[in-house]
């Protein structure tokens, strides 16, 4: 057998993909980065159409504060990248309820305390439960090297750290609702409002059906170094590419990869602009996009527990906007998060958030306008059921749907509509390649099934998925980590050295 091409083929773009190749990059193997766009960042990204740029999805980022690993790339790299950590970072309205959800802790607690008649005893208490529990689920994703693969001296680190993980002991296993219960607030309305609403774009459920520890968790996204990226998450994207590219990866756009096989002791990579050969793959794909791609037909435990946890998510429907802002809008990029009916589910155009640029997003909107992409979710075994000409119908009401929550809950931002472009999951699976155009990952609702993939093996061998369906998984961070666990193991498989560029990051 001859020299391969690459140590490891990653394909697909997405965080996942950028947070793997760039870390193996970093420990000197060779990569070959190959994405089916133009363009990195996959549904986590920033695209130009009609002259306008547009957030792929609504959402803030996380991973920027010191010791996070965007933050230690965008130092050890000197990545051009602008954080902006705006306050509030999103607003949140619902009919007789708003809340502005701050960058600080106490400040947010602070607003439920003040509501007349508010429990504020059995508040503290539900709070100072959850800072429990997210400091300790937190602490592990400010250390990457705790989570998993594990080797003998992370698991040491983890029995020191067993005091810490005792508060998390009653919420594994039962649902948020369960621990608002025990605190005797589940009937506090704005608490609810507020934890259905975090629930949905974070861990993808209602509280009713979230696994506490996930939810709880995650309740911490606005204090955890998360803000607005400077002209987009694109932004971003692109400079993980060329942080990549600078370290001797491959990188190809436009690049869509046919079909993946197994040959002896390699893999190669075929797609219509060359074939390649690849001792390991790192898949940035769903389950069922890797058994198309291999042409894989036998059962395959792992993977086919994913794809059945897959097709019971979400989709997403979409409102591409451009606005003129009202007047004292500032110049801050603005998030909202809007809700029409709180007894009604958080899903399609019931509730949606909505990313606002910025005046300092240059080249997102001619000056004095901005875009605005605005999301909800629809439950894809819903559309599954459908006849085609019965899905555009639906996917059209809930967007019909969107544009009068807008109108009723922000009617200042909806007032001065210059340009409206429409998105649907079929867009995604058209744009992304996702099968069926599945967006969020896995809904971690209750269940203990969510820790069996702490170590997650590979799918087939030399061949290992990241993104948002394996663990951790959902936020953007969460996968660009999951992508450099993977590297790592990788890394010691083939004998390359530690990453020299997050030593200096770290030091």
């Amino acid at each position: 057998m001859g020299v391969l091409d690459y140590d490891v083929a990653v394909v697909g773009a997405g965080f996942g993909g950028l947070g793997a190749a760039l870390s193996l990059a970093e420990r000197g193997a060779k990569v070959l980065l190959c994405e089916s766009l133009n363009y990195p960042g996959g549904c986590a990204s920033t695209f130009r159409r009609h002259g306008y740029q547009f957030e792929a999805g609504a959402t803030l980022f996380s991973g920027f504060g010191p010791g996070q690993l965007f933050h230690d790339w965008i130092e050890a790299h000197s990545l051009p990248v602008t954080i902006d950590f705006i306050d509030p970072l999103v607003e949140l309205r619902a009919p007789g309820f708003e809340l502005l959800a701050r960058a600080d802790r106490d400040a947010l607690i602070g607003q439920f305390l003040a509501i007349p008649a508010a429990p504020v005893a059995r508040l503290k208490a539900f709070f100072a439960e959850q800072a429990r529990i997210a400091d300790a689920l937190w602490s592990i994703m400010q250390a990457p090297e705790l989570l998993p693969p594990f080797g003998p001296m992370e698991l040491l680190r983890h029995a020191a750290r067993v005091p810490r993980y005792l508060p998390l002991v009653r919420a594994v296993g039962r649902p948020l609702s369960s621990v608002l219960a025990r605190h005797g607030l589940e009937d506090f309305r704005p608490l609810r409002i507020y934890l259905d609403a975090i629930s949905q774009i974070t861990v993808q459920c209602a509280a009713a059906e979230a696994e506490a520890p996930f939810a709880l968790a995650t309740m911490d996204y606005y204090f955890r170094g998360t803000g607005h990226v400077r002209g987009g998450i694109g932004s971003l994207a692109w400079a993980l590419l060329r942080a990549f590219t600078s370290l001797g990866g491959d990188a190809r756009l436009t690049t869509r990869v046919q079909s993946l096989r197994r040959r002896d002791d390699h893999w190669e990579i075929v797609s219509r602009k060359g074939t390649w050969r690849a001792r390991k793959v790192v898949a940035n794909l769903l389950p069922q996009d890797v058994r198309r791609l291999t042409a894989l037909t036998e059962r395959n435990p792992f993977l086919d527990r994913l794809s059945a946890q897959v097709e019971d998510g979400w989709g997403a429907v979409m409102l591409y906007r451009v606005i003129r802002p009202p007047s004292g809008a500032g110049a801050a990029a603005h998030h909202l998060e809007l809700v029409a009916d709180p007894t009604k589910p958080f899903t399609e155009g019931n509730h949606v958030f909505c990313s606002i640029s910025g005046e300092r997003d240059e080249g997102r909107a001619p000056d004095g306008l901005r875009t605005m992409t605005v999301s909800t979710h629809v439950p894809l075994a819903t559309l599954r059921r459908l006849e085609a000409s019965d899905q555009a119908a639906l996917i059209s009401s809930i967007q019909r749907r969107m544009r009068q929550t807008l109108d009723r809950m922000a009617p200042e931002w909806a007032a001065d509509v210059r340009h409206e472009m429409t998105a649907s999951p079929r867009t995604f699976a058209r744009f992304t390649g996702r099968h069926l155009g599945y967006v969020g990952g896995i809904p971690r609702r209750v269940g203990l099934g969510h820790y069996r993939d702490l170590i997650p093996p590979p799918a087939l061998p030399d061949l290992h998925l990241v993104g948002d369906t394996v663990f951790p998984g959902q936020s953007t961070l969460a996968t660009a980590i999951g992508g450099v666990k993977i590297a790592e193991r990788l890394a010691g498989e083939l004998g390359l050295r530690r990453s020299q560029a997050r030593g200096r990051a770290a030091s």
